[in-house]
């Protein structure tokens, strides 16, 4: 297959877009765009993620990202791929935007990068230190039991994680009781009975939880959480335990090997001709990292003993 060809399968086709998880209808036009929180977003996604900032140089992975495809497919790559010799086992390359998403079915977290290859001689500008963590502080998670997705009970809630996440309840009342509003990726509110009672005595949401469950379709071994933000917000998210089959990968119109050429071939492209090229990112996938921070690149390859001309010549 010519470069201009496996380009065709991941450009040609105006109403869809190549992710980690297959291929998958866009927005249509003119359809307002929702921001996702940032923090809940990195909480669902999982405690070691913490996405490259825009603007920032990254170093980007072409076998990576495909090993993250191949593990989201749950497929094998089979078929002998096209060879791009021009292409670098790692890009250097401008990070243009970051944009967050989650699937409306699923709730599973990912994230569309624009990417732009740069020239080595771009790593002798100053590399951007110090990236902030984006996982929040003042939260908890659990993972859920069987008792805790039945619908004739509530959810437990560990007694320390409830003091630090949720607003205090007032002990002159007998029973403690409070009701809260929790917003979800969706900005959705979630309405819930937050009750001390029981022998021994337990946090526990009653009212509104077995809706919550019902909708979501949680089961035992997934997992909640819930934050309190710097803006005094409840926000609430869920991690299933098993990876699911989103909508995207149950119509899928070209096939997995497709879908691996298309990327090397995307990025083939974007380095010869110094162009701009959008990757998807599916952080609970795998484990695979893919677009790392030239910084953390640095500090990993070269042991925080920065050498410039030895940077330049990994390029």
């Amino acid at each position: 297959m010519s470069l201009e060809a496996a380009v065709f399968l991941l450009f040609g086709r105006d109403k869809l877009k190549l992710s980690t998880v297959g291929i998958s209808q866009q927005a249509p036009e003119g359809e307002e765009k929702r921001c996702l929180d940032s923090e809940l977003w990195h909480a669902c996604a999982g405690p070691l993620v913490c996405l490259p900032t825009a603007g920032t140089r990254v170093v980007y992975f072409p076998q990576g990202h495909s090993d993250q495809v191949a593990a989201s497919t749950n497929k094998e790559v089979e078929s002998h791929f096209p060879n791009y010799p021009s292409l670098l086992p790692q890009l250097l390359c401008r990070l243009h935007n970051v944009t967050l998403h989650a699937d409306v079915e699923t709730d599973e977290v990912y994230a569309q990068m624009t990417l732009q290859p740069l020239s080595p001689k771009d790593t002798y500008f100053p590399i951007e230190m110090g990236f902030a963590s984006k996982q929040p502080t003042n939260y908890f998670c659990k993972i859920l039991t069987a008792s805790d997705t039945s619908t004739h009970g509530g959810f437990s809630i560990p007694r320390c994680a409830a003091e630090k996440v949720f607003p205090p309840l007032d002990f002159s009342q007998q029973p403690p009781v409070q009701d809260l509003i929790a917003r979800d990726l969706y900005d959705v509110e979630w309405k819930f009975r937050h009750i001390f009672r029981g022998q021994p005595k337990r946090h526990l949401l009653t009212t509104g939880w077995s809706v919550f469950v019902s909708a979501k379709r949680l089961v035992a071994g997934d997992s909640v959480l819930f934050i309190w933000n710097e803006k005094n917000q409840l926000l609430l998210g869920i991690r299933c335990a098993n990876q699911p089959q989103t909508s995207a990968s149950s119509s899928l119109v070209l096939s997995s090997d497709s879908m691996h050429i298309g990327l090397f071939a995307a990025a083939a492209h974007a380095a010869a001709t110094n162009s701009r090229f959008t990757i998807f990112y599916n952080p609970r996938a795998s484990p695979s990292e893919f677009v790392i921070p030239l910084s953390k690149y640095t500090k990993a390859v070269f042991h925080t003993c920065i050498n410039w001309d030895a940077i330049s010549y990994a390029f």
